[in-house]
């Protein structure tokens, strides 16, 4: 079916039709490793606290070369025609502003992010970036201190919905012991287009290790073993493209049904392809003994991505227990029992001290659904999953985290009711629906090497959906 708000917004009379009516005007999105185009400009705010420093040291690390802000201050301001203050201009569009807050502690302190972002905002270029780094609240003593670190994301979250032509806003959170090379990765995440479909997110960067940093930053997965679950089509197609690009030795798993198509893929990316139901008692075996197979006995999976899912909506009134029962186990309790596997030490194939698990939960398993009780509670229980094992498994440098996607283009996603998909596309802060790609670059930041200090994170890439926000 013809997607309407497409036309409504795809040529220029259209376009102006569109906006008469209200419609969403979505843009094409800066994807891939390109940093913005313009100036990226730091702000580091000086309050009664203490400034990590890492900010600056992560952006130089990425060869960032960061121009001064402007402030928007009272003995700077100028009055116009209609006798309002009018913040002092750049002299060209900027394609970020980074904002270092981790020092402030009071709430009048507050208003130096107001004086950096106000000029800012009105500069920014297309898919430009909104970085705000803080500190982690519950890190804080000081009431006072605390609250206004929590303000941050109050503003990070508003400014997402306020920016236009692409633009995103995220906040990291970090602690005392975070250190330039452990924000690093989380820095060029964002600022490049691999974040597209990631706004108003606060995720914390608490470590001080960033884990193991690639010597080739276009290849971080060189020479380490990946498994992808639910390879054969879509988003997890899409992820071992993301990760076989990177560098990565794959190995791609999917159902027996599905194995013509999963051939296809492995083929395609030099990996090897293995037919499983991961709801087998033996799955965890079964692929360390693949990896060990394929790659020698002492052979290590560096990460395994857990996409594999299924779908059996009905409202729960019309929910019978095999229709229940079968979501939570391909979805939730599968993934539960390989971790357990492949955490195992003494297992050939497992995970290398120093791996990486990544989730997929949804937005569903943040909001809920209408229709989806099964498949919420799998994903929701994806999100405690990531948050319970994070901790056991840290002092072996092994991290777990997840990514809870919104609306995405996929064949599934056509099939939904129009109205219903037309909603889902156009109800966040981008005014469209994300790609594949979208999910495979965020799971693979994850994923990286050099993302160390990243753990017990649940990222949500849905553009900022309104639901559940």
């Amino acid at each position: 079916m013809t997607k309407v708000l497409d036309v409504l917004t795809g040529n220029p009379v259209a376009k102006a039709v569109g906006k008469q009516l209200g419609v969403p005007q979505a843009t094409e999105l800066r994807r891939g490793r390109e940093l913005p185009a313009g100036d990226v400009v730091l702000a580091v705010l000086d309050g009664s606290g203490a400034s990590s420093g890492a900010t600056s040291e992560a952006l130089a690390a990425l060869g960032v070369t960061t121009a001064d802000a402007v402030r928007d201050e009272p003995a700077t301001r100028t009055t116009g025609a209609d006798g309002r203050a009018v913040p002092p201009a750049y002299e060209a569009k900027i394609g970020a502003v980074v904002v270092d807050a981790t020092a402030l502690a009071t709430v009048g302190e507050l208003e130096g992010v107001r004086a950096v972002l106000r000029p800012a905002l009105r500069a920014l270029g297309p898919s430009a970036r909104v970085v705000l780094v803080g500190t982690a609240p519950e890190l804080v003593e000081a009431p006072e201190a605390a609250a206004v670190q929590q303000a941050l994301e109050g503003i990070t979250r508003s400014v997402g919905k306020e920016l236009r032509t692409g633009g995103t806003a995220n906040l990291v959170l970090v602690s005392t012991a975070t250190t330039g090379a452990a924000l690093t990765s989380t820095l060029s995440f964002l600022l490049e287009g691999r974040s597209a479909y990631v706004s108003g997110q606060p995720w914390r960067v608490l470590g001080g290790a960033p884990g193991e940093v690639p010597s080739d930053p276009a290849a971080p997965f060189a020479g380490r073993i990946v498994v992808v679950t639910g390879a054969a089509r879509g988003i997890g197609a899409g992820i071992a493209e993301v990760l076989a690009r990177d560098g990565a030795q794959l190995v791609v798993v999917d159902i027996p049904a599905a194995g013509e198509a999963l051939t296809r893929v492995a083929n395609r990316l030099g990996g090897t392809a293995l037919q499983l139901d991961i709801t087998a008692p033996d799955a965890g075996h079964r692929i360390a003994a693949h990896v060990a197979a394929r790659h020698g006995r002492d052979a290590r999976l560096h990460a395994i991505v857990h996409n594999a899912g299924i779908t059996r909506d009905k409202l729960l009134v019309n929910t019978d227990e095999d229709r229940w029962g079968s979501v939570l186990e391909v979805n939730l309790a599968a993934e539960i029992r390989i971790n357990e596997v492949l955490l195992d030490a003494t297992v050939a194939g497992g995970l290398a001290e120093g791996g990486r698990i990544v989730g997929v939960a949804s937005t569903s398993g943040v909001a809920g659904n209408r229709g989806q009780s099964n498949y919420a509670a799998s994903k929701a229980g994806v999100i405690g999953l990531v948050r319970a094992e994070a901790p056991l498994v840290a002092d072996r440098g092994i991290t777990v985290n997840a990514v809870a996607p919104g609306f995405i283009e996929t064949e599934m996603t056509d099939r939904i009711p129009f109205a219903t998909r037309e909603f889902g596309r156009r109800f966040n802060s981008l005014s469209q629906g994300g790609k594949p790609v979208d999910v495979a670059e965020t799971i693979a930041y994850l994923a990286a090497p050099g993302s160390g200090a990243v753990t017990g994170q649940v990222i949500r890439v849905c553009g900022q959906s309104q639901i559940g926000a």
